[in-house]
């Protein structure tokens, strides 16, 4: 079965933002969860390059298009290492996790 081409839908991430901004408490809930959206935009961003939906992406790993879903949603689910390392193989990467010294002031 051919494998569908994933094609975006356009989305003003800017102007979601300054107006989710205006809500009282966003930004602290939104800023703590910055990793969690570095993580979901990466495999978002991976999976388009690869031109995949994620049915397609399901199915090279084994699962449901809805765990998928749940994946790429920041915030509501956190992936282990091993299921980082199954999808970015699905979606033709390879998964690096480095960790970084913080300045100390």
């Amino acid at each position: 079965m051919a494998e569908l081409k994933y094609k975006p839908v356009s989305h003003d991430r800017k102007a979601f933002l300054a107006k989710a901004r205006t809500r009282k408490g966003f930004s602290r809930a939104y800023n703590a969860l910055a990793l969690e959206y570095q993580v979901a935009g990466q495999m978002l961003k991976a999976r388009s390059r690869a031109g995949l939906t994620q049915d397609a992406v399901a199915a090279r790993m084994g699962t449901t298009k809805s765990a998928i879903s749940r994946l790429e949603s920041a915030g509501k689910h956190t992936p282990s290492l091993a299921t980082l390392k199954r999808y970015a193989s699905a979606v033709g990467c390879e998964l690096q996790v480095k960790l970084v010294r913080t300045k100390v002031a």
